[in-house]
C-alpha cells in the first residue's frame, strides 16, 4: 500500500484553499469595470502595501511630481498609493489609501497606469487598456528566485509570481546580467526598461557630488542627536548594516524567523576605527517583512542605531561612508556610491541549503566577504581601496550595468508619453 504525502496533501488543500479565495476576491475587480479607466490615473504599491512612501516606486512618484511643479500644471495626474498601514506620511500630490479588498479593486480597476515593486496578490485582475509597471525591489542580486531556486520553489509560490508576471507589461532592468535572470528568475519574457533603478538615483548622485553626500550625512547627525566634525579624529561616518530576510514566503506555513545574524558591533566599529579614522555609528536595518511582522528588530544601542522602521533606506544609505549585508542585493545598489561593501555571512551553508544555489561565487566578487567576526576585523583592517574600485568597475563592465542617476526622470517621461499617447 502506498505511502500517504501528508505534506504533499496539506500543500494541495492550502492551494485549493487560496485559490478558491481569490477567484471569490476578484469578483470586485470584475465589478468595478463598469467604471471607465480614467487616463491620468496613476497607483503605486510596495511589498503588498506593507511598506511607504518609498523604493523605486517613490522616485517614481516623486519625479512625476516635480515635473508638474515645474512646469506648473495642476491636475495632471491622479496619484494613489496602496498602504496597509494609514499613519504612514506621503508628500502633497500623492492620495494616500489604506489597502483594503475593495479600495484596491476599485483603484487598480478604474486606473490606467499601475507601478509596484513587489507581486501582485492572486485576486488582482488587470483589464485592458491598462499598463502595468514592475519595478521590482532587487536588480543584480545573490538569492536565487522562482524557478533558480529548484526545489525551494513551492507551487504556490509558482501561481503567485506567474499570475503578477502574465499581468506585466514593462519591466524595469538596470542591466544585461538582470535581463537574463527574468525567464527564469521572475518568470518573465515581456518587455524591458533597462534605464536604471529610480531608488539608487540619490546614490549615484551622492557619489559624483561629495557636498551632496555630506548633506545626507549630516541630515543623519541631526536624526540621530550626533554632533558633526567636518574633519579629524571625530569626523562621523556610518556604515549601514542591513541583513535580508529568512524564513518562508509564500510557502503553506509563512513562518519568520527572528534569529539574530548580527556581528560583534563594538569589535567591528573598533575595526572601521583604526582602519579608517573617526567615529562610527552603524545603522541597523532589518528586513520590512521582519518588521512588517513585529518582530523584535533589536534595540538602539552604543553605536548601533536601530534604523528598521523607517521607510526609506536610500535616504539613509545616501550619507554612509560604508555597508555590509549577509546576501541583500542592496550590497550591489550600495556599489554605486563607491563605498566599501562587506558581506558577512555566518549561516552561508545553512542559507544556501534552505534557499537553493545563489547566482554568484561569492568568493569572486570584489565586496569583502566574512563568514564569523574574526574574518570580517580582518577584512576591515586590510581592505585595499585601489583593488576594491578596480574589481567593482569591472564588475559594472561585466554585467553591463545602467545606473547614470537619472533613472526616474527617464521612466516619468516614458509614462508622460503613455498618458498622452492613449
Amino acid at each position: 500500500m502506498k505511502a500517504i504525502n501528508v505534506k504533499a496533501l496539506k500543500e494541495k488543500a492550502y492551494i485549493t484553499r487560496r485559490v478558491f479565495i481569490s477567484k471569490l476576491q476578484s469578483i470586485p475587480f470584475y465589478v468595478f469595470r463598469m467604471i471607465p479607466i480614467k487616463k491620468n490615473k496613476i497607483v503605486f504599491c510596495c511589498i503588498e502595501g506593507t511598506t511607504g512612501y518609498t523604493c523605486n516606486p517613490k522616485y517614481i512618484a516623486k519625479e512625476l511630481i516635480r515635473k508638474r511643479q515645474t512646469l506648473r500644471k495642476s491636475g495632471n495626474y491622479e496619484l494613489i498609493w496602496l498602504v496597509n498601514d494609514a499613519t504612514k506620511k506621503f508628500p502633497k500630490g500623492i492620495k494616500k489609501v489604506r489597502n483594503t479588498l475593495l479600495n484596491r479593486a476599485y483603484h487598480l480597476t478604474t486606473a490606467h497606469i499601475w507601478i509596484d515593486n513587489s507581486r501582485k496578490q492572486l485576486e488582482v485582475r488587470k483589464r485592458k487598456g491598462q499598463i502595468y509597471i514592475q519595478t521590482w525591489h532587487a536588480k543584480l542580486g545573490f538569492k536565487p528566485t522562482c524557478l533558480d531556486r529548484g526545489k525551494s520553489f513551492s507551487k504556490i509560490a509558482y501561481l503567485v509570481s506567474k499570475h503578477d508576471s502574465d499581468m506585466v507589461d514593462y519591466w524595469l532592468s538596470n542591466s544585461e546580467w538582470y535581463d537574463k535572470t527574468l525567464p527564469t528568475g521572475s518568470l518573465y519574457e515581456g518587455k524591458k526598461l533597462r534605464i536604471g533603478s529610480p531608488r539608487c538615483d540619490i546614490l549615484v548622485k551622492a557619489w559624483k557630488n561629495i557636498e551632496l553626500k555630506n548633506r545626507f550625512k549630516e541630515k543623519l547627525a541631526q536624526k540621530f542627536s550626533i554632533e558633526v566634525q567636518k574633519s579629524g579624529s571625530d569626523e562621523i561616518h556610518f556604515m549601514m548594516y542591513a541583513p535580508t530576510f529568512r524564513g518562508g514566503s509564500q510557502e503553506t506555513d509563512r513562518k519568520i524567523k527572528g534569529e539574530e545574524y548580527q556581528p560583534d558591533n563594538e569589535r567591528l566599529v573598533k575595526a572601521l576605527e583604526k582602519r579608517f579614522g573617526g567615529t562610527w555609528y552603524i545603522l541597523l536595518r532589518q528586513h520590512p517583512q521582519l518588521v512588517a511582522r513585529n518582530l523584535d528588530n533589536g534595540k538602539t544601542k552604543g553605536r548601533v542605531i536601530d534604523v528598521s522602521r523607517i521607510d526609506d533606506m536610500y535616504v539613509l544609505l545616501a550619507g554612509c561612508d560604508a555597508f555590509m549585508t549577509d546576501y541583500s542585493s542592496a550590497a550591489f545598489d550600495a556599489a554605486v556610491m563607491r563605498i566599501p561593501v562587506f558581506l558577512y555571512v555566518n549561516d552561508y551553508e545553512e542559507y544556501e541549503k534552505e534557499r537553493g544555489k545563489l547566482l554568484w561565487n561569492l568568493k569572486e566578487l570584489p565586496f569583502l566577504l566574512a563568514e564569523n567576526d574574526k574574518e570580517l576585523e580582518w577584512q576591515v583592517l586590510r581592505f585595499d581601496e585601489e583593488k576594491y574600485i578596480k574589481g567593482l568597475e569591472q564588475l559594472f563592465v561585466d554585467t553591463k550595468m545602467t545606473e547614470d542617476g537619472n533613472a526616474a526622470s527617464y521612466l516619468a517621461k516614458i509614462i508622460e508619453e503613455m498618458i498622452q499617447n492613449e
